[in-house]
């Protein structure tokens, strides 16, 4: 199987609307799928990436997909530091 291309352009769908609830985001095209992948699984809300979906030339992505993508070894971009987590006991403090 080749190994994905990550600079190719690609679009990212919201998901359809449900119950009048808006998803959240609305199409975006990126210069690259690096890029795409990169904002839908850091700056999306979970419940606007549940439901939307990458389309890269003739292949689409669904949320495990966009995830898979992001933590493969062979993403060329920086990922964001997770975020820690925080504690009854830290907030005690």
């Amino acid at each position: 199987m080749p190994s994905f291309k990550y600079g190719t352009a690609a679009e990212l769908f919201p998901a359809p609307i449900r119950k009048k609830k808006r998803a959240g985001f609305a199409y975006r095209r990126f210069d690259t799928a690096a890029a795409a992948v990169k904002f839908a699984v850091e700056e999306l809300p979970a419940d606007s990436l549940n439901g939307a979906y990458l389309q890269v030339e003739n292949a689409r992505f669904d949320q495990a997909g966009i995830r898979t993508l992001y933590y493969s070894a062979e993403f060329p971009l920086p990922r964001k530091a997770p975020r820690p987590v925080e504690t009854a006991e830290a907030d005690a403090a």
